[in-house]
């Protein structure tokens, strides 16, 4: 199980909280002037926003530590894909050089917060095979 003396549910995690705030913001710009109208960027980009917080949900109430390392791994990946999808929003100037930047940080923020929980969770999962868990 994750470490439940920190965070009891995944809404208690630092992780899902700033990739919650980066949905809020994707589905802002996303839903404005010429982005609006391209339905098929628009959704994927706002999938793979979705998918990095549910991702980090679902691995959180798995019964295993390496279940929970797996999902923030594609929850990980999917940021990633975030990320390549704004360059293709910046370059058919959907957004602006500061929305692009302001969301490549949070997109970035939200990478490294998961990398930080995903090493945490490694540990964790070392700690119980040397233990016999």
């Amino acid at each position: 199980m994750p470490e439940r003396s920190a965070a009891r549910r995944f809404e208690d995690l630092i992780a899902w909280q700033k990739a919650r705030e980066l949905t809020k913001k994707v589905y802002e710009v996303t839903g404005k002037g010429h982005f609006a109208k391209d339905f098929g960027l628009r959704d994927q980009v706002r999938r793979s926003s979705v998918s990095i917080m549910a991702n980090i949900a679902e691995g959180f109430e798995r019964a295993r530590q390496s279940e929970f390392h797996q999902f923030l791994s594609i929850a990980k990946s999917s940021c990633a894909e975030r990320r390549s999808h704004l360059y293709v929003a910046h370059d058919a100037k959907y957004v602006d050089d500061g929305t692009f930047n302001e969301l490549m940080s949070l997109a970035k923020e939200v990478s490294l917060v998961l990398g930080g929980l995903r090493s945490a969770v490694q540990r964790r999962r070392a700690e119980q095979k040397s233990h016999g868990c």
